[in-house]
């Protein structure tokens, strides 16, 4: 999503939680006297880190916890980025797991007779869960809390990094996370143009595969053989955590240029054959690392599949996000054969290079940017089609990341989903991102209901990747 953009939300976020947690914390400010720095600098962390201590065990009842939580929120939010850091590390390094508590637990189980065990083994358990969750988990009783630790958990990703404490604490928030947000808690909804403009800016802002350029672009997206769906969880009514744009046509898209093109004329959706997904953007950052996608195009196959019944394909319009990059790597081996003769006699005809990467390179460098004119040379563009397609089949099918899986990550994703790499579109994305990413190549994976579950078995046991013969005979070309 756009920086810009993302930055804004956060920051209104920020606001309306400051404004909903006033009154919560009002009423013990004497807890903190005065305000920290924003730099929460040692003296005055050194009293955040006696209230985070109060409030983890409990100090006062009910009510006070509660309200001392706010204050602590609050006053995160009127730290700076070096303050946040130093209150997050605080809580990562100091209010974890006490290991001397878990080194007792653990004798005590040891030595436990068999009826004892039981109670000996849930002492380890307890003794076992980080004390920093005391205080997270009381966020979750306040307005907005639960989204306010979503966004927490996109900071500490970003300061884990390079701060292994974070990592930890960061990474247990993400385990409770994905038990708050298990699927079966969560609403699916169609996003069209009568919801509210609150919502329809939320989309704007978090669409990360096709910037929204516009409001009229955004009217086009929720036109009537269009439909946009996401899911929500009840803590969140009015934040989308994932949502799938879909696009109702006749015949499979190669274009994401056509599908977004305003001037376009609708069609009857009732008419249409096919359902192309054509972007699927996460919308909380702090939710990384739970799955929802594959929930979610399951679940609107299903709905399309009910209301539609004349859709007999299920496919998307994807990126491909890292054959850019990898092939950059292969350009630069001076002796990768990265061409047939036939491919290479054409593109001699048309440039130099000592070898193919050299040749390759030089004719790309030429198409790369969308505004060239030389876009318009069929010559040059229709001489690339061929090795460029074969290379980015080789890159979807052969070329592997961590632990045998596709290397790209828009492929693992779809093949863990069940989907077939179905075919390859030559110039099918033509954005200034389309060309940088891909140099123009998009790709479809095709969800057959009858397959799904087969395809996603081979694919997450032994990698095997279910293929169109298409696609397979351009990786061996």
């Amino acid at each position: 999503m756009p920086d810009d953009r993302s930055a804004t939300l956060f920051d209104r976020t920020l606001r309306n939680l400051r404004r909903a947690w006033t009154d919560l914390s009002d009423t013990t400010r004497h807890y903190i006297s005065g305000q920290p720095r924003p730099g929460l600098p040692d003296e005055d962390l050194a009293r955040v880190r006696g209230e985070i201590e109060a409030c983890v065990v409990g100090r006062g009842d009910e009510a006070s916890v509660r309200a001392r939580a706010a204050a602590l929120g609050q006053l995160y939010m009127g730290l700076d980025a070096v303050g946040r850091q130093r209150f997050l590390a605080v809580l990562a390094s100091e209010f974890g797991v006490e290991r001397e508590t878990v080194d007792a637990a653990i004798q005590g189980v040891q030595e436990a007779d068999d009826e004892a065990r039981a109670s000996a083994e849930a002492r380890l358990r307890e003794a076992l869960e980080p004390r920093w969750r005391a205080l997270l988990g009381r966020f979750t009783t306040l307005p907005d809390g639960v989204k306010f630790l979503v966004d927490l958990r996109a900071e500490m990703l970003m300061m884990a990094r390079e701060d292994k404490t974070i990592k930890a604490l960061s990474d247990d928030l993400r385990t409770m996370l994905g038990a708050w947000f298990d699927i079966g808690l969560l609403d699916l909804r169609q996003i069209d143009w009568e919801s509210p403009a609150a919502l329809l800016e939320k989309l704007i802002a978090y669409e990360s595969v096709h910037a929204i350029k516009s409001w009229d672009d955004l009217k086009n997206r929720l036109d009537s053989d269009r439909r946009c769906f996401g899911f929500f969880h009840p803590n969140m009514p009015n934040e989308p955590l994932i949502f799938v744009e879909v696009a109702l046509v006749n015949g499979m898209s190669g274009s994401v240029d056509d599908l977004l093109d305003e001037a376009a004329p609708e069609i009857d959706p009732r008419t249409a054959d096919t359902a192309i997904f054509y972007s699927i953007s996460n919308a909380q950052r702090g939710l990384g690392g739970i799955s929802f996608g594959n929930f979610l195009i399951k679940r609107v196959v299903e709905l399309l599949s009910h209301d539609f019944p004349n859709l007999k394909t299920f496919a998307t319009l994807s990126p491909i996000p890292g054959f850019a990059r990898w092939l950059d790597g292969q350009l630069k081996d001076e002796q990768a054969v990265l061409l047939s003769s036939a491919d290479r006699k054409a593109l001699t005809a048309l440039g130099e290079g000592a070898n193919d990467g050299a040749l390759l390179s030089n004719l790309l460098g030429r198409i790369n940017d969308p505004s060239d004119e030389a876009l318009a040379d069929p010559a040059l563009v229709d001489a690339l089609k061929s090795p460029m397609m074969k290379l980015a089949a080789r890159y979807v099918l052969i070329a592997k990341g961590r632990g045998g899986r596709a290397l790209d990550p828009v492929a693992h994703f779809h093949l863990t989903n069940g989907a077939r790499a179905e075919r390859l579109n030559w110039m099918g994305d033509r954005s200034e991102r389309g060309f940088d990413q891909s140099h123009g190549l998009m790709i479809n994976y095709l969800y057959r209901l009858s397959e799904i579950e087969a395809n996603s078995t081979a694919y997450v046991t032994d990698h095997g990747i279910a293929e169109s013969t298409a696609m397979r005979a351009l990786a061996r070309g």
